[in-house]
């Protein structure tokens, strides 16, 4: 990827009216998967309607309302997407391309644009960065420095987010206050501190009312910080890893859909852009795997029948323990590393598991995600770490401030609430200084989970519906089980300035769940 000049971006927060007036895209989001479309009673639309059914798109509970720009041809937001589609394993995994840091510096383009591209057998219009639906993996180490040129070929204003990381949220650095207009080219930098934590994070954009749609057209990529093989015993530095990073879609002719998503409805979910990719591995052997959901909505509950996870960070973050786990549930932002062993000769399926996010939420079916072959001469199974990295605990630190964060919504599930409040960026709704800790109870005041995530600082759980959590590291997406709550504690170090909270199931966001952050000198 090469470096083009950059043009200073209008800088500027947009109201929703403006944002229509000057696109042509309609990124029209219904902000809960899981509601219907309006009933018409004709008969053409009730034969589509027996159609959609007889294919397994059924109507979903409840509709909401919001809109923004779409192409002409595009077709009308009750349209249902296509079934889910499914393959038998023919291909090997493909880890994406990397753009690695050289001398301390990861200098690399980002093009954003609408383009045709190769997904799971057919051509089909997707939201890309550099053309392609599954983009490069950015890795760098602690203490390195990343530019981006980042130029939005979009009808549509856009920004970059790098989920997780610990950086600086102001100027051209993690600013999602950003507004990138089409057309313009813009120039990230960021200076990332030598404390940043090895593993897994992921970037995505994030303006206000169109991370969902584009975030589910396409827009999404892995991030690495290496440094993780520092805490493994010298049998598994070096050991073959994968990244897996589970992207989904829904299909609507010959386009991704970005309009009025629906979490409930037909998905297709892909491993780095494949449709059940093959994942060779031998009987025995010890591979990292890097988990992760950078979609913009839907839930995973990962599980290979027969083989135990070990998990070594979660959130790029590593723990503290290594723990074993026989299945995970990853929510929409959310990453595991993980060790996995290669089981006896023979093919099993990587799946996610069926999983139910409550009464007014979703239950989403069983899903085939890759094929794993194990196959080849066996090895000896390594030693598995037990003990991993040194974490902090934040149960010893004094406490300089507690908060109450409440999600809500409307009884038709279209709007969203912290405190009672749609999100305003002109309003700020919480306060921290820095180099203090603060405690906040969590509480979901509704019938389905809602996914917490905070910007710049993760956050160490303290318990769940009043049960104490162990502290086995830090991370920065939790879910909130329904009528329930979480507490966290997070200690606000380095940063000062404007950053965010909200569900990070983006419709949700994109509907009002957000909230504004000031960390204080």
């Amino acid at each position: 990827m090469t470096n083009r000049t950059n043009r200073p971006p209008t800088v500027h927060q947009p109201s929703v009216p403006e944002v229509l007036g000057s696109s042509r895209w309609e990124f029209s989001l219904n902000p809960h998967a899981h509601r219907p479309a309006t009933v018409v009673a004709a008969a053409l639309v009730a034969l589509a309607l027996a159609l959609a059914l007889a294919s397994g798109c059924a109507p979903e509970s409840r509709r909401g309302p919001h809109a923004h720009s779409t192409p002409s041809s595009a077709p009308p937001s009750s349209v249902s997407p296509s079934p889910a589609i499914t393959a038998r394993a023919t291909s090997d995994l493909r880890d994406p391309a990397e753009v690695v840091s050289r001398g301390g510096l990861l200098r690399t383009t980002i093009v954003v644009e609408r383009k045709k591209v190769p997904l799971a057998g057919r051509d089909v219009w997707a939201l890309t960065y550099n053309g392609r639906y599954m983009p490069p993996t950015l890795r760098l180490r602690p203490g390195d420095r990343m530019e981006i040129t980042f130029e939005n070929k979009l009808d549509n204003q856009t920004n970059l987010h790098v989920h997780g990381m610990h950086v600086s949220p102001a100027g051209n650095s993690d600013n999602v206050f950003l507004a990138i207009e089409p057309g313009k080219t813009f120039r990230y930098s960021y200076a990332f501190p030598d404390s940043l934590e090895p593993g897994t994070y992921w970037y995505h954009p994030h303006p206000h009312t169109f991370s969902a749609a584009q975030t589910a057209g396409g827009m999404s990529g892995i991030i690495v910080v290496d440094g993780l093989d520092q805490y493994m015993p010298a049998s598994l530095r070096g050991i073959t890893e994968h990244v897996i990073a589970l992207k989904d879609f829904q299909l609507v002719g010959d386009r991704i859909k970005t309009q009025d998503l629906k979490m409930g409805a037909p998905t297709t979910r892909t491993v780095n852009g494949q449709l059940n990719p093959r994942i060779r591995i031998r009987p025995g052997e010890t591979q990292l795997w890097r988990l992760a959901n950078i979609g913009a909505n839907i839930f995973y509950k990962v599980a290979l029948p027969g083989t135990t996870f070990h998990v070594v960070a979660r959130d790029g973050y590593p723990v503290n323990e290594v723990y074993a786990a026989d299945a995970l549930v990853i929510p929409a932002g959310a990453r595991y590393d993980v060790l996995v062993q290669g089981p006896e000769a023979g093919v099993t399926e990587l799946q996610t598991l069926p999983y139910n996010t409550g009464k007014a939420g979703n239950q989403f079916p069983r899903a085939t995600l890759a094929t794993v072959r194990s196959e080849g001469a066996p090895m000896r199974p390594a030693a598995l770490p037990t003990t991993f990295a040194p974490v902090d605990d934040l149960a010893k630190e004094p406490v300089a401030g507690r908060r109450t964060i409440a999600f809500t919504e409307n009884a038709d599930g279209t709007l969203f609430y912290i405190n009672g409040k749609q999100f305003d960026h002109n309003r700020v709704d919480f306060r921290a200084r820095l180099n203090t800790v603060q405690e906040w109870t969590i509480r979901n005041d509704s019938d389905e989970v809602h996914s917490f995530h905070v910007h710049t600082n993760d956050f160490q759980v303290m318990s769940v519906n009043g049960k104490p959590q162990v502290n086995r590291g830090f991370q920065d997406t939790v879910d909130v089980p329904p009528r329930g709550n979480i507490v966290i504690r997070s200690r606000f170090l380095d940063y000062p300035g404007r950053t965010v909270l909200h569900c990070h199931i983006l419709n949700h966001e994109d509907a009002g769940m957000m909230a504004v952050l000031q960390i204080d000198e």
